[in-house]
């Protein structure tokens, strides 16, 4: 690849699609995406799902149980026409897209704003949305529930819903009287179920190797939705949205080709593909690589990307491979240009805590202790303003970025400073040593496309300085 501009280019595309959304938490979302994307699968269809906000987890679930591609739309970390691209991009190929939203349907920014919410993806996507409404302890009294989610909305975009947790005997009954007095489709219902289907912890769900027998439970779960759903009705809804009209940023290619080693495996799993996918297009080459079982970074590497994840889960494997931990510190006090993310950055700590509040040593790269809180840590997007110069930008930069971790460290750096987009919370983070750029913010490149190039140049000028040597 030779250095060059990759001019913006409009995408228009017709994609089949529908949103599942809820009005709350808990509420059977993941549950019923993956459900119904199992359903739809096991009928033939070419799939493609995305979720909304910044989750790495249900794409997880959606890639590795179910074989169904699936990817990120965020419209905090980018504009509506990169947020629709990334769409026609993602459903490219595929008969069917599925949308899963986050949280409440109108939740949004500081739980007072619809903005980076489920409501503004579905309104910037033109998509149809089927709300999945708790019926649980509920009876007649989910009509006004219903009349009150579109009654509030102002792009109108709720077309349908399906009852979870309803008796069978009260479906009918409900579903006609649901129809009769509002603008509105019933598609289905689901039966409450005998045992969970899945198990919380930390961000989301579980991740899909913890959980046992998750495929054959989905299968099961499929056979039920294909009696109680209107699949072919909720297909007619995907085939009326309008199309989608998406604007690619205009990216600057590196000249040649760098590679970059990638930290992936059951202790760092946590990554935007579009993050991996951008990198590609601008003259990476990924070298995935184990913290776990490998003995050493790849030794062709020309950077170095360190995921998030959970390493606390894995710490004492972690600490017993004296192989990796040695060779990361060294590649980096060497000079090859490293950027860590949350669980990366944990792990270049002197110590780690697991669990149970065991101290266990690490990569030592900085000489913090990475330690437990009993809740969240400064939960949530923010804006990062690089104070000075580092691999992603000139001082002064800004990016689009989210925490989400349970434990914390003795020294998070000073060198961003991070804004709660709502409200006057601000704090000091990232440590930033030149070559190596390391904290809790997990970033979107699409948010800023520039500093993955800016990174990937720091690349090139390392991968240049050793063949001078």
């Amino acid at each position: 690849m030779t250095e060059g501009r990759i001019p913006g280019a409009d995408r228009t595309r017709k994609i089949p699609r529908f949103l599942l959304a809820a009005t709350g938490s808990g509420n059977g979302k993941t549950m019923l995406t993956c459900g119904l994307l199992t359903a739809f699968r096991e009928r033939g269809l070419k799939l493609a799902a995305f979720k909304c906000g910044p989750d790495y987890i249900d794409p997880m679930f959606h890639e590795s149980v179910l074989g169904v591609p699936s990817g990120n739309l965020d419209s905090f970390f980018t504009d509506r026409e990169t947020l629709c691209y990334l769409l026609a991009k993602g459903a490219e190929g595929a008969e069917l897209s599925m949308i899963e939203g986050v949280m409440g349907y109108f939740d949004g920014l500081g739980g007072v704003s619809g903005q980076a919410g489920t409501s503004e993806v579905a309104a910037w996507t033109e998509s149809p949305v089927v709300l999945i409404v708790n019926c649980r302890g509920m009876s007649r009294s989910v009509v006004p529930l219903i009349k009150g989610f579109l009654d509030y909305e102002e792009q109108k975009q709720i077309r349908g819903v399906i009852l979870n947790q309803i008796s069978p005997m009260l479906y009918p009954a409900l579903k006609a009287l649901i129809e009769r007095e509002l603008p509105i489709h019933v598609y289905g219902y689901v039966p409450v179920l005998g045992e969970e289907l899945f198990e919380s912890r930390h961000l989301g769900l579980k991740r899909p190797e913890e959980t046992r027998e998750l495929k054959k439970r989905l299968l099961e779960l499929a056979k039920i939705l294909e009696e109680t759903v209107e699949l072919s009705g909720l297909l007619a809804l995907a085939e009326s949205a309008p199309s989608v009209r998406g604007r690619k940023p205009a990216l600057s290619s590196i000249s040649g080709k760098v590679r970059v080693a990638v930290a992936r495996d059951e202790a760092f799993d946590f990554c935007y593909k579009e993050n991996l996918e951008l990198l590609e297009e601008l003259g990476a080459e990924l070298l995935f690589f184990s913290p776990l079982g490998d003995g050493q970074v790849p030794k062709e590497a020309d950077g170095l990307l360190l995921l998030g994840g959970y390493p606390e889960l894995r710490a004492r494997e972690l600490s017993e491979n004296v192989s990796m931990r040695e060779s990361v510190k060294s590649v980096i006090e060497g000079g090859l240009p490293c950027l860590a993310e949350c669980g990366g950055f944990l792990y270049l700590n002197r110590t780690l805590e697991d669990e149970e509040g065991r101290e266990w040593p690490m990569a030592d790269v900085f000489p913090g202790k990475a330690f437990r809180t009993p809740k969240l840590s400064r939960f949530g997007y923010v804006t990062l303003t690089a104070e000075e110069e580092s691999l992603l930008g000139k001082a002064g930069s800004k990016f689009p970025a989210h925490e989400f971790h349970y434990w914390d460290c003795t020294d998070n750096g000073t060198a961003f400073l991070a804004e709660k987009p709502t409200g006057k919370r601000s704090w000091r983070c990232m440590k930033n040593c030149g070559n190596l750029l390391a904290g809790f913010p997990h970033f979107y490149y699409y948010g800023n496309v520039e500093a993955a190039r800016q990174f990937l140049l720091a690349c090139k000028s390392y991968q240049e300085g050793k063949k001078e040597e």
